[in-house]
């Protein structure tokens, strides 16, 4: 039996039905089969790059840190960092409170968090996002509920951006420096209400 051997079987043994010319022929007797086998569950129609080949079903809770390399899709609930390469589409019955990193990310469920989209981020009608965007390209349809602030800097820009800090006394000395212009500006003002006035002072 198959069923118990380690190996399948190879081929299940059919034996062929020769046609027959006389009328009068009995038939052939069929040919013994095994018990019929139920068919494989329908698999549902491939989806799209854009729908994901990762995928976080309703149902499903996660905490921790995701990290995609390809499109994926979420559903279900997620708790933590979410980190993808490609495309995030977060789904209307998402509830997501992460920080969130993904070259394109497209949102229509509920996200807490901040949303870092390398190429673009796009809220839908269904979203409501309470965090900070930052993309060079977001998109935010009418309807959706967003609350935070955004940047529209490409990240190669806000990456290069330098601050420098200066030590306190080189500030305390930059503040000393500008203090006599301001004193020179303040003694220069009464002088020109005075020409302005015609220049003659009361008696």
């Amino acid at each position: 039996m198959a069923l118990f051997n380690k190996e399948p079987e190879k081929a299940p043994k059919v034996q062929p039905v020769q046609p027959s010319n006389s009328a009068n022929a009995t038939p052939a007797p069929a040919p013994a089969m095994a018990a019929p086998q139920p068919a494989p569950a329908p698999r549902p129609a491939a989806a799209p790059a854009a729908e994901g080949r990762a995928y976080l079903d309703r149902g499903s809770k996660i905490s921790g840190k995701l990290m995609f390399d390809g499109p994926a899709r979420i559903d279900g609930e997620v708790d933590g960092e979410i980190v993808a390469k490609d495309i995030l589409n977060i789904g209307e019955t998402a509830v997501v409170t992460a920080q969130i990193k993904a070259a394109s990310i497209m949102v229509a469920g509920k996200v807490s968090g901040d949303i870092t989209g390398s190429q673009k981020i796009e809220i839908r009608p269904s979203a409501k996002v309470v965090g900070n965007l930052a993309a060079p390209l977001l998109v935010i349809q009418e309807g959706a509920l967003f609350e935070g602030h955004c940047s529209m800097q490409p990240e190669v820009a806000r990456d290069d951006r330098k601050i420098t800090v200066f030590p306190k006394e080189d500030r305390v000395a930059a503040k000393e420096d500008r203090a006599p212009i301001k004193e020179e500006r303040v003694a220069a003002a009464p002088a020109a209400q005075t020409a302005s006035s015609g220049g003659s002072k009361p008696a």
